[in-house]
């Protein structure tokens, strides 16, 4: 079964109520927003702010994104502490990560991303699978992921994140920040031995030089986005010949990047425009 979000947890929004435009009483749902601390065994790494879910899978996946876990540190618990509000990754042997705090700098992401200065250095001499994608799965998908019942829907202010293979959704991630949902997919992705060279990862977020590094360090090749690029996002996305699509609205799309995977398989005129009340509602999380 497919990791989903859960829009009526409790625990990731509240009901707040104010007034409208004609100053009327007015209720609505509004996201959570809370710190988590996360250690890679004694060290303190960072505080991220997030909603509050899949911490273990945050922790793990912004550590593996950074480059201070690799795949063969072997991780031996993951602990996390809700009154305390910090999640404790193990490993069975020692890390050195003092290098990286040093050269810790911030980015563009909401909710204040962290990245460090050697942030690309895992992407030297990095080799994509060249899977094929074909066109009409990202319709298909685009179309899903729309009208899955989410934390945005109901209170806005929030990123998704899906994986996918095929026209199938294995994992759907929200959070404040775009990178939070994309760590939290590498950490499951990691915990659950799942294999990255068919996959493709859809955003609803802009498609930055931090996220572009993050799906390539996860080994997938297609990344796709309801938003636009940045120039940077761009040329490194070409570096590593990742497969990179955004505007990715009703019929059109466009692709910067990696367009030789692309099997162009779908019949537009079956493709139905997107509303403009959809437009408008998903211009930017």
């Amino acid at each position: 079964m497919p990791i989903l979000p859960n829009p009526s947890d409790p625990a990731l929004s509240r009901r707040l109520t104010g007034i409208d435009e004609r100053g009327q009483p007015y209720e609505t749902a509004v996201i959570e927003e809370r710190p988590l601390t996360i250690y890679l065994n004694r060290q303190e790494i960072v505080t991220a702010m997030t909603i509050g879910d899949y911490p273990e899978y945050l922790a793990l996946g912004f550590l593996l994104n950074q480059g201070m876990l690799t795949a063969s540190d072997t991780v031996t618990a993951i602990d996390f502490d809700a009154e305390l509000e910090v999640v404790v990754v193990r490993t069975q042997a020692p890390t050195n990560v003092e290098d990286k705090l040093e050269k810790k700098t911030r980015t563009s992401g909401c909710a204040v991303g962290t990245v460090f200065g050697d942030m690309m250095a895992g992407l030297d001499g990095l080799e994509l699978a060249q899977t094929p994608v074909h066109t009409s799965t990202f319709y298909q998908l685009s179309y899903q992921i729309n009208h899955t019942p989410s934390l945005y829907m109901e209170t806005g202010a929030i990123h998704g994140t899906a994986l996918c293979q095929g026209t199938e959704v294995l994992a759907y991630m929200e959070d404040v920040g775009r990178h939070n949902a994309v760590d939290k997919i590498a950490g499951w992705m990691h915990q659950n031995g799942v294999s990255a060279e068919d996959k493709v990862l859809y955003t609803t977020g802009r498609l930055t030089s931090e996220m572009v590094i993050k799906t390539a360090l996860m080994g997938i090749p297609t990344l796709i986005s309801r938003s636009g690029f940045t120039a940077w996002g761009v040329d490194i996305a070409r570096q590593v010949g990742l497969t990179l699509i955004g505007r990715m609205r009703g019929r059109k799309f466009t692709c910067l990047s990696g367009e030789h995977r692309l099997v162009f398989d779908q019949n537009l005129d079956e493709v139905a425009d997107e509303k403009r009340a959809m437009r408008r509602k998903g211009a930017d999380a």
